[in-house]
């Protein structure tokens, strides 16, 4: 377990470094969600009455989404791809350590530092300098509050597990830019960073919650706005382990299953 939190906090410490890019991703990310926030201004001024979600908790389930967009499993880890393209995976295979939780740790560096870099600043501005009708709502009750910090760690679980699959899957694809593109696109529409979930027709919400993308992002904001009550936290809790578990065995014997027949090509 000792190894295990020092590549976590050796990493941490490396990501944390890179300031200049979290710079530019809070300027990115500020600039999209007013953009988003302006468009639903717009369509709640004209409908509304026709949603399940309120004007207030619709453009603070978009300011959390950017906030903590890091966090989404929308690329693999670059190193560890590259390791792969050259050869030099041989290497890793050496260490006396399970590779999978190595990569697995290295995930939960690579979704968490980054992430508060930019989350801080954006939720500052979005909670105290914006005005009312554009900035989030903070939580009604300390319940609420809670229940978004224990779900944000089970999406969290969740992320790192699919950050995870995408590294094994370079192994077999070596460019590995195939199921990046593909998984980011589904990702982003599923997990409810482009439109939150309560917005969809009856018939795809039902279907979308039964996936676990809406871990990433739709539960843990519902619980922020309260559209989910707290006393439904551990159910939602409960699901959200199941499919972090879930992926993460399916990610080691993904991993197994290669390594037995693992080809190293350069280096």
């Amino acid at each position: 377990m000792r190894a295990y939190l020092s590549i976590i906090k050796i990493r941490f410490k490396l990501l944390i470094q890179y300031r200049t890019a979290a710079v530019a991703g809070i300027f990115t990310q500020f600039f999209f969600g007013m953009v988003r926030v302006m468009v639903f201004y717009a369509f709640y001024s004209m409908a509304p009455d026709r949603t399940s979600l309120t004007y207030i908790q619709a453009i603070t389930y978009i300011w959390i989404g950017q906030a903590m967009l890091g966090m989404l499993p929308w690329n693999g880890d670059s190193e560890i791809q590259n390791l792969i393209r050259t050869g030099n995976v041989s290497y890793e295979l050496l260490r006396p350590i399970n590779l999978y939780n190595q990569w697995f740790c290295r995930a939960f560096a690579l979704r968490t530092a980054p992430t508060i870099l930019r989350a801080i600043p954006i939720f500052i501005i979005a909670l105290f300098l914006l005005p009312k009708q554009y900035g989030m709502m903070f939580p009604s009750t300390l319940g609420a509050f809670v229940g978004w910090i224990i779900t944000t760690f089970g999406a969290l679980m969740i992320s790192c597990a699919i950050t995870n699959i995408i590294n094994i899957c370079t192994l077999w694809s070596i460019s590995g830019d195939g199921i990046v593109r593909l998984l980011s696109a589904v990702v982003s529409f599923s997990s409810g960073m482009i439109v939150p979930l309560p917005l969809f027709p009856d018939w795809l919400k039902n279907i979308l919650k039964v996936l676990p993308f809406g871990g990433l992002v739709d539960i843990p904001i519902r619980l922020y706005i309260q559209d989910i009550p707290i006393a439904e936290l551990h159910r939602y809790f409960i699901f959200q382990m199941v499919w972090a578990g879930l992926l993460y065995g399916f990610g080691r014997w993904l991993l197994n299953r290669k390594l037995k027949g693992i080809v190293v090509q350069g280096g």
